[in-house]
């Protein structure tokens, strides 16, 4: 009998090695499981220096713990695993995704320092070795398993506050999967360079280019995966740019210490010069001579909307305005980015309006750009303000009171599509009501009672109500 139950196992065991398949109950931080974990082909009874030999003992060291573990019964795991570890790690990768949660178990219960340091250095070498054996996985390959180790120290790891081994793994492993990171992975990523760059100024450019890095991933996932994940994936960049704007690293004149000599030795350069001033007009240092000189050097390489408004940012500056509101109209044709193209329009509208005094192609920008983008609510604000300025238009005074009806249609209309505008909207209102016709003034002007039609004259042409 005791012979036939040997028997029974043995097939069991070998059937159990090339099928076994299960999924690591731990997720890694909003990161995605670990899900099939199959066992390895290279089951053999030979042998090499640096190969260890998967024996029956080690096979039912694996079934035993990956039963334990399974059913969250770490203790009664704990010896099996702890055997088939030592004797055989490159037997079958549950050996690494049952092993986490086993020494994590382990980590939970100890009593003393250096029990937990035990653990825990058992947990990091678990990771290198898991390396040595499976870090070809297509599905797990070394980067991944980087990702995940680096995720575990910075949970579990005591007195290292900068962390900076798990921020080199995580470098690693960003770099080595790209668009397939796991979310946790990208935001550590950038957290734990915050932290680094919070405590060693020096750490500040490897700061900015880890949020780059880790930004542009995160907008093509927002874009490109299935949408559960996109969706985090957006809720995370957006976390990551509030950070990055709020950490001091995007401060124009440090930017300008950091990529002066960079932009002056990479004028040829098409990628990187395109990536500095998308970078600077982001963070809003567009009118920094950084930003200039790396715009005019990619315009003479290749027009590009950036490089195109860029120029036009530096033509601004040096109060060549028809020069600007040129290369802003580039910019928008070569741009098929709507909210780009809104922004470029309005951009000229306002030279129009401020420096030009050309209210008429004003208003022609700034309707340019509702057509872009139909909720921008500085453009109704500006085609308002610009009304209310055109006392011009009639002699009549009463007739001229008029124009802030329709000055007052366009802030009211700003608030609806733009609530970001409100509270400047708001105040424009409550000023320019007080200019309206009063009773007495329409008294003697039938055409303007209140709620009937009425058309402003002159360069407005717009109908608004009488009240």
């Amino acid at each position: 009998m005791k012979t036939r139950n040997l028997v029974i196992l043995l097939i069991s065991l070998f059937v159990f090695t090339n099928c076994f398949a299960q999924k690591d109950n731990k997720k890694t931080k909003k990161g995605k499981t670990e899900t099939t974990v199959e066992a390895t082909n290279t089951v053999t009874t030979t042998t090499d220096d640096t190969t260890p030999v998967i024996t029956e003992e080690c096979l039912v060291n694996i079934s035993l713990f990956n039963e334990s573990a399974k059913n969250k019964q770490y203790a009664d795991a704990l010896g099996p695993w702890n055997a088939a570890y030592k004797d055989c790690p490159n037997a079958n990768k549950a050996i690494y995704s049952r092993g986490r949660d086993i020494i994590l178990w382990e980590l939970d219960q100890a009593k003393d320092d250096a029990t937990y340091q035990k653990a825990f250095d058992k947990l990091m070498g678990m990771y290198d070795k898991r390396i040595k054996y499976f870090g070809n996985d297509e599905r797990y390959p070394t980067p991944w398993i980087l990702g995940i180790k680096a995720l575990d120290y910075i949970a579990k790891v005591k007195n290292d506050n900068l962390k900076r081994p798990a921020y080199e793994w995580l470098l690693k492993s960003v770099d080595g999967l790209s668009d397939k990171s796991e979310l946790a992975v990208l935001n550590q990523l950038v957290l734990t360079s915050f932290s680094i760059y919070k405590a060693d100024a020096t750490h500040t450019e490897k700061y900015i280019n880890d949020y780059l890095k880790v930004n542009a991933i995160l907008d093509n996932m927002s874009k490109t995966t299935e949408q559960k994940t996109a969706e985090q994936a957006l809720l995370i960049k957006q976390s990551l740019e509030t950070q990055f704007a709020q950490s001091g690293a995007a401060d124009c004149k440090t930017l300008d210490g950091i990529y002066k000599d960079k932009v002056a030795t990479n004028k040829t350069n098409k990628d990187f010069l395109n990536s500095v001033i998308s970078f600077y007009r982001r963070v809003r240092c567009n009118e920094s001579e950084v930003y200039f000189t790396a715009a005019v050097a990619i315009h003479k390489i290749e027009s590009t909307a950036e490089s195109a408004a860029g120029c036009g940012a530096m033509s601004y500056k040096k109060n060549e305005f028809n020069n600007a509101i040129a290369f802003y109209d580039e910019a928008t044709k070569l741009t098929t980015d709507k909210s780009l193209k809104a922004d470029y329009q309005y951009t000229i509208a306002q030279i129009l309006y401020k420096e030009m005094n050309n209210y008429p192609r004003a208003r022609e920008y700034a309707r340019n750009s509702l057509e872009f983008n139909p909720n921008n609510g500085s453009a109704y604000i500006l085609i308002g303000i610009m009304y209310a300025k055109s006392r011009n238009i009639y002699d009549d005074p009463v007739l001229t009171k008029t124009i802030y009806w329709v000055a007052v249609d366009k802030f009211v209309k700003a608030k609806q599509v733009d609530p970001s505008v409100a509270d400047d909207a708001n105040k424009l209102i409550n000023t320019y009501v007080e200019h309206f016709p009063s009773k007495e003034d329409i008294f003697f002007q039938p055409q303007l009672q209140a709620g009937q039609s009425f058309t402003v004259g002159g360069w407005i042409g717009e109908s608004t109500i009488c009240r």
